[in-house]
């Protein structure tokens, strides 16, 4: 400030004071008698004067890439050109920044560039906050501020407002303010236009006076008033319902219900819908995770279905239900035990009449299965493990449950009682091991209207089997391996079947005799197998250069003898005279003993191709392996204790993978050796000596799957597509139609992708359009009786192909040529509107016949901000 001009003239005085070195008094008395004052009477005591703060109460960092100008006069610091500061806990950048450090007070703003253009404007970040204005004014001692021409982005929302006054770091006004999610904010597909707004972040945004703006233009749409919770954490609330009108059930409302947020690892979704007709449906869904532990999800569904009207000669009702679980333990948590569960149970007729979900998949799917699993591992020597199964398995044709309540399994490993402590085990007696399983079942069969009911539980069987394993296997001219042994068993039954002639009905009756039974087999075993290469050599220069087939023969024996002992008789009718033979045992979950030895001599013979061929891409010039048929296999048997039809049928197999293994082919046939009579019965006659050929082919199938896609390797692209996943027992791919959420139509049918992950669009004529095709053939062929028919011959192809970056066509379709007809259909249309998603889906012709359009908002905020359209399946609701 010494160089500084224009300054006011000093008077000096004349009269000096005097010097304190001739002052008669003592400067040290003073400050000793000061000392020897009460501390707390003295009048400069740090406590009645406390010292003033420091102008800055931080380290103020600073960078400017032209200039930084230190005033200590005005008290500011002024950052020119790509400016930064950080100071306490915000961070800010920007073209200039000015800081006054004695009112606290930061300025920052844009400055020009050498073309006259405003440039580098403001990032101001506080904590999670991110703030883009043109402008800002803040201070950093009552963190109030002013902002101009901000932009912030809060969850899904950016927020783009002229003037932003900030209360504190919990409070926000603004005026004249659009919001959207749309991604790019100067010039957004949509957004909401309002005057005022209330913004604290991280919990709600109340917004006045609010209108719609689609493409700059104005709508209609408007609200006089809108709240929006804003929250990083699930928050509890109302689901609003979706307004609409189906066929047969007139107007509803749909997934209306509520959202509990109970905790960080569980939350738990109640939704109902409500239709005109008198039908609703209830359903809760709840998920729940523990790091490291476990994660989960329960899904129960309620639904009370009325077709027509009550006194009408067609009214009908009918009660479903679906409860589904699924649990599943990190494999971390405890290596020694694990549970799990995978459950899909309820009404058979669920998935075709449900008015909330369409899934063409699933309701094409016969069976519905669950299962709940423990197991647990003992490190012991030998070691055990124990394993507790319930599990469920449904048919939705014929409403047939079987379900074991629950099957304990207990295995101890194997032991090898002659084998040396140290050293390899090589020999008959040294590799003779043998081990001990049990399992214990408790099953029941029922039909799905007893299901959990009393005549469920009237029918349980129990029982238990035992079993020792003992086996040996050693080598016999060096390149034989044999395997030899035999197994003990014992069966424990709490209920058999006795059978006794009834004269009053004039039948046999089968009558149930509970209390403790068993019975006890033994069986033995020997095989002898090899395996035999051979290698076929070419010219080293030629494309197939060699082909190398593997064999492996194997020829087993069995025997096991009669037990004729567990057999009783019964009368077939009223005279007594005629007598059946029977066991008790029949009908037991493990089967009952045979009264018939059996002498089994089983052949099979499995055989690989593989091929080298010259790779033209090698470096090395080393040539790659190429598999020409995974498995062609054969397999029969000879049974020595037969009088007639000794030999079983030959069945052959067989499968390959073609095309970059896209491709999989299966075939498979069952080759009979003896001929038929008159009557189309096997005869003790060979086919080659009744004038036919050697075998006689009764039945063949042939299945061909390909799945390939403009990503495959074989179109020029090492990535894989994604594949959609479709729950409730549906295919993974999509020949059946893709399945449609009726509660929530935001997601892509056609997958998750990244919306960031945009292609440059490179001309019509140099445009890539990804695509996937997937494609199913199935071929069954029945000559077990002279029929020569094909049982089945269909085909089935499903495909998807971006035409452009942004418009998806999909198709799902068939044909039955034994039916000749069109199996099931559909077609699908989705057009991406960056924030927006249209689609169409439309089932033209069959049982399914159905269509429905969606256009909304992609955000999970806005979700609500739709309109849909849609005509379902026709259905027919059974009474129950």
């Amino acid at each position: 400030m010494a160089q500084e001009f224009d300054k006011q003239p000093t008077t000096l005085k004349t009269t000096l004071p005097n010097d304190s070195i001739v002052s008669p008094q003592d400067s040290i008395r003073p400050a000793m008698e000061s000392v020897v004052q009460d501390s707390t009477q003295l009048k400069n005591d740090s406590i009645a004067n406390p010292a003033k703060k420091p102008i800055l109460e931080a380290i103020v960092y600073r960078k400017a890439k032209d200039y930084e100008k230190l005033d200590q006069k005005k008290k500011e610091l002024t950052l020119y050109n790509e400016a930064e500061i950080k100071y306490q806990d915000f961070e800010l950048k920007s073209g200039i920044i000015v800081f006054n450090y004695d009112t606290n007070e930061i300025y920052a703003g844009r400055i020009k560039d050498s073309l006259g253009n405003l440039s580098q404007p403001p990032v101001f970040t506080q904590g999670s906050q991110v703030v883009e204005p043109d402008s800002i004014r803040y201070n950093t001692k009552t963190q109030k501020a002013l902002v101009w021409q901000s932009r912030t982005s809060q969850g899904e929302f950016r927020i783009k407002s002229e003037v932003t006054k900030k209360e504190n770091d919990s409070v926000y006004f603004m005026k004249d303010v659009i919001f959207t999610t749309a991604k790019d904010l100067d010039d957004p597909e949509y957004y909401f236009k309002t005057r005022k707004v209330k913004f604290v972040p991280n919990k709600k945004v109340v917004v006045g006076v609010t209108n719609m703006v689609i493409a700059d233009v104005p709508t209609p749409l408007g609200l006089p008033f809108a709240f929006f919770p804003m929250s990083e954490q699930a928050e509890s609330g109302f689901i609003i319902p979706s307004v609409g009108d189906t066929n047969e059930q007139g107007y509803y409302l749909q997934n209306g219900g509520y959202y509990f947020a109970i905790s960080d690892q569980l939350d738990l979704t109640v939704q109902g819908d409500y239709y005109t007709n008198g039908s609703w449906a209830l359903r809760g869904n709840s998920n729940y995770a523990k790091r490291y532990k476990y994660n989960g999800r329960v899904l129960v569904r309620y639904e009370n279905n009325i077709f027509s009207e009550k006194g009408l000669p067609d009214y009908q009702s009918s009660k479903l239900y679906n409860i589904q679980w699924n649990h599943n333990q990190d494999p971390k948590s405890n290596p020694s035990s694990r549970f799990s569960a995978s459950v899909n149970l309820g009404s058979s007729q669920y998935f075709r009449q449900s008015n909330n979900s369409y899934n063409v998949g699933a309701s094409l799917n016969n069976t519905m299965s669950s299962s709940i699993s423990y197991s647990k591992t003992f490190e012991s020597t030998p070691q055990v493990n124990l394993s507790l199964t319930a599990t469920h398995s449904q048919s939705t044709n014929t409403q047939d449950i079987n379900m074991t309540l629950p099957t304990l399994q207990l295995s101890v490993d194997n032991m090898f009682p002659f084998a040396p402590k140290n050293g390899i085990k090589k020999g008959i007696i040294k590799n003779l091991k043998f081990s001990y399983n049990l399992r214990g079942e408790n099953r029941a069969r029922t039909k799905e209207e007893f299901f959990f009911k009393k005549e469920m539980f009237d029918s349980l069987n129990t029982g238990f089997q035992h079993s020792i394993p003992i086996s040996t296997n050693f080598k016999v001219f060096k390149y034989f391996s044999v395997t030899a042994g035999g197994n003990y068993n014992e069966v424990w039954y709490f209920d058999t079947t006795k059978k006794e002639y009834n004269p009053e009905k004039n039948k046999v009756e089968d009558i149930r005799v509970n209390g403790f039974d068993s019975f006890r087999t033994y069986n033995f075993t020997a095989s002898v197998g090899t395996t035999i290469y051979g290698t076929f050599n070419f010219n080293k220069d030629a494309r197939i250069q060699a082909i190398r087939h593997v064999m492996r023969p194997n020829i087993g024996y069995s025997y096991t003898p009669s037990f004729e002992q567990y057999y009783d008789t019964y009368a077939i009718d009223a005279t007594g005279q005629t007598m059946q033979d029977y066991t008790r045992f029949q009908g037991g979950l493990f089967g009952a003993p045979g009264k018939m030895n059996s002498n089994m001599l089983n052949m099979s013979l499995s055989n690989t191709f593989e091929a080298k061929i010259r790779d033209d891409e090698s470096e090395t010039g080393e040539p790659k392996k190429l598999m020409l048929l995974n498995n062609l296999n054969f397999s029969t048997s000879y049974n020595i204790s037969a009088d007639s039809l000794k030999w079983a049928p030959v069945r052959m197999s067989a499968g390959t993978a073609i095309l970059k293994d896209k491709m999989q082919i299966n075939l498979g046939a069952t080759l009979d050796p003896y001929a038929l009579d008159n009557n189309n019965r096997r005869i003790d006659v060979y086919n080659i000596n009744n004038g036919g050929s050697l075998f006689r082919l009764t039945s063949a199938n042939l299945t061909v799957n390909w799945s390939m896609s403009s990503n495959d390797p074989l179109f020029g692209n090492s990535d894989t597509p994604n594949q959609n996943s479709i729950d409730n027992g549906g295919r993974g791919d999509d020949l059946f139609g893709q399945s449609m959420n009726l509660g929530d139509n935001r997601d892509s049918m056609f997958g998750n992708e990244d919306d960031d992950a945009e292609r440059p669009f490179e001309g019509f004529y140099n445009a890539k359009l990804p695509w996937d095709l997937t494609f199913a053939y199935s071929l069954t062929y029945n000559n077990s009786q002279r029929q020569n028919e094909i049982v089945n011959n269909s085909v089935m192809v499903s495909g998807n192909i971006e035409l452009s970056p942004r418009w998806k066509v999909g198709f799902s379709s068939g044909y039955d040529f034994v039916q000749k007809g069109v199996t099931f259909t559909q077609l699908r249309f989705e057009r991406d509107l960056l924030s927006w998603r249209m689609d169409f889906t439309w089932v033209p012709i069959g049982t399914y016949t159905s269509w429905g359009f969606f256009i909304g908002i992609k955000s999970s905020m806005l979700s609500d901000i739709k309109w849909e359209k849609r005509k379902s399946p026709d259905k027919r609701f059974f009474a129950r």
